[in-house]
């Protein structure tokens, strides 16, 4: 069980790098302290919205993975 829970943690943690490294460049939290004098607001649309979707998603089952894991061992 210990082990099947290992490699779901694995997976899971390699596909939640992975989404995040798709993610754009652009997005710094230099605009919302107001230091980046050029930022415009924009919203997310097509590709980059459902990727930060999965980002959200994968997230939260990370945790809850880390969690359950944390039970089982």
């Amino acid at each position: 069980m210990t082990t099947a829970i290992n490699l779901i943690m694995i997976l899971v943690s390699s596909l939640l790098i992975l989404i995040i490294l798709l993610q754009g460049k652009g997005s710094s939290f230099s605009g919302t302290f107001g230091s980046d004098s050029n930022s415009i607001n924009r919203t997310r649309r097509g590709i980059e919205k459902t990727l930060f979707q999965f980002t959200i998603i994968w997230g939260v089952v990370f945790v809850v993975a880390a969690v359950f894991s944390s039970f089982i061992n």
